[in-house]
């Protein structure tokens, strides 16, 4: 399998050996291979409950090593909230949020590279799922996080034997460390925003919803952006399953901010192409909570072309959302029930939307939040 990053400013590529997290002129770095078309009639009968079973349409081949690193992620329930509102509670996977979707992706490929140490820097649930997954494939991980992460994401990061690297300041300062150590070792770069292996499995977010929903989707998909992660691997399966003719028409992402931090809202409102940073005035929402989003400008283009809308919550909403779940039997963690809270916000602005189907992430488990 013929596969390289290619550079979304100049069209430069590299070969994944290369270890690249951007390209010499400074872009951003996207992946490119040849996918095979997904047969939901064999994956939605198989025996593989984990989002391997879609290997077709994944960096993989078969036989590869990916099957020494799964834990059985993916295939998460769909729990009904409402009439016509689902939700996808991705608490199920392994370490608890859904980042394992892209974290075993990308930290497969590192076992298939040969890597033996990798570097990340998380608000908490990636670092998390880095370590854990690095675990189990015998990888060293290096996380950079905030000196104000919370204590049980901390505790959860130390439990899988990971370096953790605490640094005071904002999560654009955490990143930035990251980054020096990466470029003073030369160590791959496991980063959940840079990396474009990391949507390969998150994509499959929409694969599955496209089977429980029987060969449909929803109208809309409400989804949570800090840096975009779960919105651009959506995006991305979105395109597939219209190329393929799979399905008809686009739905709508309508993504969802927290009001203390929103800086692609703002650059949405304002009819731009590229997203300024802004100040973290902090906010509840610490998953979400990012100033200056390295992939703004992609992420705006894909909400834009799905004809879609960005809406902020404050964290009064989040808090309040977040007890209406709870008494719901649906336990999250904070920054999980700002999805809840759009919806109301979404039907309001948009009172047809009460008739079509919805789905949102239940992203993470209560338990991790303090």
């Amino acid at each position: 399998m013929v596969m390289n990053y290619i550079c979304v400013e100049c069209k430069s590529t590299f070969p994944l050996e290369s270890h690249k997290w951007k390209c010499d002129c400074g872009g951003l770095l996207n992946l490119e291979y040849e996918k095979k078309l997904i047969d939901f009639n064999i994956t939605s009968s198989s025996r593989n409950h984990s989002l391997w079973k879609y290997i077709d349409a994944l960096p993989f081949n078969e036989e590869d090593v990916w099957q020494d690193v799964t834990m059985g992620e993916g295939d998460t329930p769909l729990i009904k909230l409402a009439e016509n509102l689902y939700a996808k509670a991705e608490y199920y996977m392994p370490t608890l949020s859904f980042k394992d979707r892209g974290v075993a992706v990308l930290i497969a490929m590192a076992k298939k590279l040969g890597i033996d140490r990798v570097v990340a820097d998380s608000s908490g649930n990636a670092g998390s799922s880095i370590a854990a997954f690095g675990a189990r494939a015998g990888i060293q991980c290096d996380i950079f996080v905030a000196d104000s992460t919370s204590d049980k994401k901390i505790k959860q990061i130390e439990a899988h034997g990971a370096v953790i690297h605490k640094i005071p300041g904002t999560r654009e300062d955490v990143a930035n460390a990251a980054i020096a150590m990466v470029e003073e070792t030369n160590l791959f770069y496991a980063s959940h925003i840079y990396n474009p292996l990391f949507w390969e499995g998150t994509k499959t977010y929409v694969y599955e919803i496209y089977e429980q929903m029987d060969g449909q989707l929803p109208e809309a998909f409400i989804i949570p952006v800090g840096n975009g992660t779960l919105l651009m691997g959506a995006y991305i399966a979105l395109q597939e399953l219209l190329e393929n003719g799979q399905i008809d028409k686009m739905p709508k992402i309508l993504a969802v901010q927290a009001t203390a931090c929103a800086p692609i809202q703002k650059a949405f409102v304002d009819g731009s192409t590229v997203v300024d940073s802004v100040e973290n005035k902090g906010t509840l929402a610490e998953g979400i909570a990012i100033a200056a989003p390295a992939r703004g400008a992609e992420i705006l283009k894909a909400v834009r072309a799905t004809d879609g809308d960005i809406i902020t919550i404050t964290d009064e909403e989040t808090s309040e959302a977040r007890k209406e779940l709870a008494r719901k039997g649906v336990y999250v963690e904070i920054t999980a029930a700002v999805n809840y809270a759009a919806y109301s916000r979404y039907i309001e602005k948009y009172p047809d939307l009460k008739n079509q189907k919805v789905v949102l992430p239940l992203c993470g488990a209560g338990i991790k939040s303090n």
